[in-house]
């Protein structure tokens, strides 16, 4: 069944399937030790420059997980905005891996900003309290909403006059860039991100994930947490391998672009309807909007999508990197057929 539910629903990416299937015809080392997750490591380094350390793990969750050990203690907090992925779709993962205190900050759009950040950054060298070390950003935001370079370079500032550490969550980082027209290096490492989890699955890739450090203090440890946390493959190729088709002829970039327009096609014929009110803006893949708990029913009889808030009626709306015209006519007329 075809929906907006989520880009995780989508396919995979013919080019990436054809991947997966190249580094199947041959007998090959394990746990990463072959010649697809040597290129995907150089073609990262690319990417994301020199600095970078890439390694690949199983999924989102594991990724943010493993990124978090490697620069925080269990006395530390990790700092985030009250509707951050870590705070509440991960079952407490990170939490629990790390053993940190999650600090979640309430935000209008999603998104942090050094004001909000601030308040929290005290009680350093205190024994009694969780010492702040870690900031989590999601990029795109939970919300749909985009950081600009300077707003994450603004961020990464604060963070590093305290001695602390900026994680930046990328799981839709290619929307973000497709959004801003900058390259990924730009919104990551020299806007000042220490670590990054980068994925691809929302975005055309089957599987896994790369956590990425530019730092070689969080680098030295990140082997054995990988290790420890259950996210090292032994077939690690069949991960390594997506990754090259993935960044080569900028096809995370297509994709994402795909995306982007198709919402905001969709954004347009959805102010038609006057019941409809948008609550976020529209900067990636994400529609964010109230609809009439009656109108929601009657969508639902024939479309899967989920509620972002329930208790005002808030719709959530993604689109993917195989969302088509058809697509997008059929929602728009299955609401004209409900709203008479």
């Amino acid at each position: 069944m075809r929906s907006f539910a989520s880009d995780n629903n989508s396919g995979v990416h013919p080019a990436i399937l054809e991947a997966v299937l190249k580094a199947n015809s041959e007998h090959a080392v394990g746990y990463g030790d072959d010649q697809w997750t040597a290129a995907a490591e150089a073609k990262l380094k690319d990417v994301f420059g020199d600095s970078a350390s890439p390694f690949f793990v199983f999924n989102g969750t594991g990724a943010n997980s493993v990124a978090l050990q490697a620069v925080t203690r269990p006395y530390n907090s990790i700092l985030c905005a009250e509707t951050a992925h870590i705070n509440v779709d991960e079952c407490g993962a990170p939490a629990r891996m790390t053993g940190c205190a999650v600090v979640a900050i309430p935000t209008p759009d999603g998104k942090l900003t050094p004001e909000l950040i601030r308040p929290h950054l005290h009680n350093f060298g205190v024994c009694h309290h969780s010492q702040p070390k870690a900031v989590y950003i999601s990029q795109v935001s939970e919300l749909g909403t985009v950081y600009t370079v300077d707003e994450v370079r603004a961020i990464a500032d604060l963070l590093h006059s305290y001695n602390m550490y900026l994680h930046m969550d990328g799981a839709r980082l290619a929307n973000a860039c497709a959004y801003l027209g900058c390259s990924m290096k730009e919104i990551t490492v020299d806007a000042g991100v220490d670590i990054l989890s980068f994925g691809g699955t929302k975005n055309g890739m089957m599987m896994g994930e790369a956590v990425i450090s530019f730092r070689p203090e969080i680098t030295e440890n990140l082997p054995f947490i990988r290790k420890q946390s259950a996210q090292l493959a032994s077939k690690l190729r069949y991960m390594s391998a997506q990754f090259l088709p993935y960044l080569e002829n900028d096809l995370w970039l297509k994709n994402a672009r795909h995306a982007n327009a198709c919402a905001l096609r969709l954004a347009e014929a959805l102010k038609q309807f006057p019941e409809i009110q948008f609550t976020q803006k529209i900067e990636s893949n994400q529609l964010f909007f109230i609809l009439p708990s009656e109108i929601v029913a009657e969508l639902q009889k024939k479309y899967f999508f989920y509620m972002w808030n329930e208790e005002r009626n808030e719709v959530r709306l993604v689109t993917s990197w195989d969302t088509t015209e058809e697509d997008i006519s059929s929602f728009i007329d299955t609401l004209h057929e409900i709203m008479g």
